[in-house]
């Protein structure tokens, strides 16, 4: 037991959490309103919680089946073959680690307060729903254990559920990922990564692959933000996004590439047909680019590179944007905003095959109209198909 704690410990190091969670979506979102002033607010960084009020659980995996070592006697055990459900109703901090495979297991958590999830290795698939769904509404930490691969998959439908289960890493809750190893989530029948809060991603190296069966590469409800690591995303579902969020998107650090393959889904509202295309990001608030790398490629017919609510703000890094798909259904635009596009500074380039590389929504047939530069910037080339902005 003392060898547990002892490599549990090293990678609680990474993160801890107080029980209280402190930081409500209204607080931590005021900063990524769309302002020429946000007000700034502290990050949500987890507070460092003793050994005394962590609970430690290790589950290996093994075939068809789990071992349990740890503080199981101070929770509640569910488990059937490899699938695993714990459920915590203490004030202490709940610290998960999983290795080991199987090709048709799970976990399932309910928490009532924050807890971390320790990949160590770990080849998990689920044949009839989430390898792992957080049912706990708050933080979820997700530590990627330096020097491990980890891969993550669903297969086949989803068995009927009284709670929710929208793809092969669901969370009710925010995640934050975070550790120096590596993910792979495979999303064959839903979502790859899942979550009905913000996803924050501070490090890491993250592979997202949905299927043709599936759907998004990355959904958020209530923003997305990537601050470090690498994150790649392939996309092949009709109508299939990389990163599909209702809220803002912030990229200030770490490089993101994603690919979009899929062609549009004809959608029908209200007895109106429309198409939806796929994108390589669809965000229904503000986007915003500080810093990192970020290259999207479509192929499909329609795709688009960022697809935009509001207004896409540019403000450092290297953004490098192509779409190739045909316009058979859609137009396949680089950069799609409902209300501006607006660059001042870093290196901006859009390439597009058919229709505007760059569309903030105006009817004029100039190019230029369709972005707004600001400052002087070394290169400055915009056209119709092709934008190049380098400061």
């Amino acid at each position: 037991m003392k060898k547990v704690y002892a490599i549990l410990m090293a990678a609680l190091a990474f993160a801890a959490c107080s029980t209280d969670d402190n930081y409500d979506l209204d607080y931590f979102t005021q900063k990524y309103k769309q302002s020429e002033t946000p007000e700034p607010t502290p990050d949500p960084t987890p507070v460092p919680t003793p050994e005394s009020d962590t609970l430690y659980v290790a589950i290996a995996y093994n075939g068809s089946t789990a071992s349990l070592t740890g503080d199981v006697d101070k929770i509640t055990v569910s488990q059937t073959g490899a699938d695993v459900t714990l459920t915590s109703t203490t004030d202490k901090y709940l610290l998960v680690t999983l290795s080991g495979s199987a090709t048709d297991g799970s976990l399932l958590v309910n928490s009532e307060n924050a807890w971390e999830l320790v990949l160590n290795g770990l080849q998990l698939t689920n044949a009839d729903g989430p390898a792992i769904n957080n049912q706990c509404s708050k933080w979820l930490y997700v530590t990627l254990a330096d020097g491990t691969e980890n891969t993550l998959s669903d297969k086949a439908d989803y068995a009927e559920q009284s709670f929710d289960q929208k793809g092969t890493l669901f969370s009710e809750g925010q995640i934050r990922f975070q550790g120096t190893g590596k993910l792979t989530v495979n999303g064959n029948v839903k979502n790859g990564i899942a979550c009905d809060d913000y996803i924050v991603i501070d490090n890491g190296t993250i592979n997202v692959n949905t299927s043709e069966d599936g759907s998004n590469g990355i959904k958020a409800n209530d923003g997305f933000t990537m601050k470090g690591g690498e994150l790649t995303i392939d996309v092949k579902s009709d109508g299939g996004r990389g990163i599909r969020c209702e809220s803002f998107t912030t990229i200030s650090g770490g490089t993101l590439t994603i690919t979009t393959s899929g062609d549009c889904e004809m959608e029908t509202v209200d007895g109106v047909q429309d198409a939806s295309s796929a994108a390589g990001i669809k965000c229904d608030s503000l986007f915003t680019m500080t810093d990192g790398t970020l290259t999207i490629k479509s192929t499909g017919d329609g795709g688009k590179g960022i697809n935009c609510s509001q207004n896409v703000e540019f403000k450092g890094g290297t953004l490098t944007i192509t779409t190739t798909g045909s316009n058979e259904e859609a137009k396949p635009k680089g950069i799609k905003s409902d209300t501006g596009i607006i660059v001042s500074g870093g290196s901006f380039s859009v390439n597009v095959k058919k229709s505007w590389a760059c569309d903030n929504g105006t009817d004029s047939d100039t190019p230029a109209d369709h972005l707004t530069v600001e400052g002087t910037p070394a290169t400055k080339t915009i056209t119709q198909k092709a934008v190049t902005i380098i400061y």
